[in-house]
């Protein structure tokens, strides 16, 4: 039985995959959305494998309470490590951003080789470079955490000197490995775009899995037919908020990550 009216469920755990539901809302514009941001167990990137599937098992079941007809796993840690498991769980359709992004870097470098940058997590859990593989055996890739750009954005400085010296630092060992291409392997990367961008040179493609996330997510829906009617009868979508920890600074924050002012906020606590 198709749900094509039930809404997109995006988690993350905070404020980063607020730049995977921009994209979303860009390419579905007549979807109705849920976002949860799991604020009160931030970061990911830091805690154990096992860990992040339990929070990702429980985020998964709150936003399935609203009969969301497909999930997007919107968090890179989250999408390393639990994947997997969350698809054996659950019976709909589960789209994370590593595959979509390892699709991208597959299809754009020339020389075969890729960058990724992300949480410790993300990173050493080398879910890039097998996704990647699987695509293209001679891909070769190297990896670099960069645990510093999240407080950064966070605290709103995507254009300031000490983020550029941070970036410079963080990918001068990219550099020197000589790649064409570069995975924006956290959600919260593709605001720093511009500096990443500055410090790479021009001659290396950014690979932002929002976009194909977006994309992917299109994808599915039409060929599942899950997809809402585009007219909707002249109904405005429905864009619902909720977090885990005191809306406010999600609240602040978040207008930066979506371009638009973000309404209201609801804190939840996942009771399962």
């Amino acid at each position: 039985m198709t749900n094509n009216s039930g809404p997109i469920g995006i988690f993350d755990s905070g404020i980063g995959g607020l730049t995977v539901l921009k994209e979303i809302i860009r390419t579905l514009p007549g979807e109705d959305t849920l976002y949860l941001g799991d604020t009160a167990r931030l970061p990911y990137g830091t805690k154990s494998e096992e860990t992040v599937v339990k929070y990702s098992t429980e985020n998964t079941r709150f936003l399935l309470k609203y009969n969301i007809k497909l999930l997007v796993v919107a968090c890179n840690t989250a999408s390393a490590v639990s994947l997997g498991e969350l698809r054996r769980q659950f019976a709909i359709p589960i789209i994370g951003v590593i595959e979509a992004g390892a699709r991208a870097a597959s299809r754009a470098t020339k020389n075969g080789k890729v960058g990724i940058i992300g949480t410790e997590t993300t990173v050493s859990s080398s879910a890039y470079t097998k996704a990647m593989r699987e695509i293209n055996a001679d891909i070769d890739t190297v990896g670099q955490s960069c645990p510093l750009f999240v407080p950064l954005v966070e605290e709103g400085w995507i254009d300031d000197d000490v983020t550029l010296a941070v970036a410079e630092r963080y990918l001068r060992v990219l550099k020197n490995k000589g790649i064409d291409t570069l995975v924006l392997g956290c959600t919260h990367y593709p605001l720093l775009k511009g500096i990443i961008q500055k410090v790479m040179g021009e001659s290396v493609r950014l690979i932002d899995s929002a976009e194909e996330t977006a994309s992917e997510v299109k994808e599915v829906l039409m060929g599942t037919e899950l997809n809402s009617d585009p007219d909707r009868g002249g109904q405005v979508p429905v864009r619902r908020y909720f977090v885990t920890d005191v809306p406010r600074r999600f609240e602040e924050q978040g207008s930066r990550f979506l371009g638009e002012r973000i309404g209201k906020v609801e804190k939840v606590a996942l009771i399962l």
